[in-house]
């Protein structure tokens, strides 16, 4: 499936969740990210991120599609990184 994720948590742990997120999708936009992702390791990405999270001040908010070609993308002004194809 592909996803698009962000993250609200506090400034202690923006790191934290920043590098967690990076492991498992491509970071385009400061808390935001995106990608292909099976239904396990979004299962194990969330898990994970339940240990980090406070849930009465922090939040993850996950949008599901089947596939990318579902979504149109549109980016004014500049990219923050490529989210392309990457060896």
């Amino acid at each position: 499936m592909y996803i698009i994720l962000m993250y609200d948590v506090n400034e202690k742990r923006t790191g934290k969740m920043l590098r967690l997120c990076r492991k498992y999708l491509s970071w385009i936009q400061n808390s935001v990210f995106e990608g292909e992702i099976s239904d396990v390791k979004l299962k194990e990405l969330k898990n994970m991120a339940a240990m980090i999270m406070d849930y009465e001040t922090d939040s993850l908010i996950i949008f599901k599609t089947r596939n990318e070609k579902w979504l149109e993308k549109e980016i004014v002004g500049m990219e923050r990184a490529e989210t392309g194809n990457f060896l």
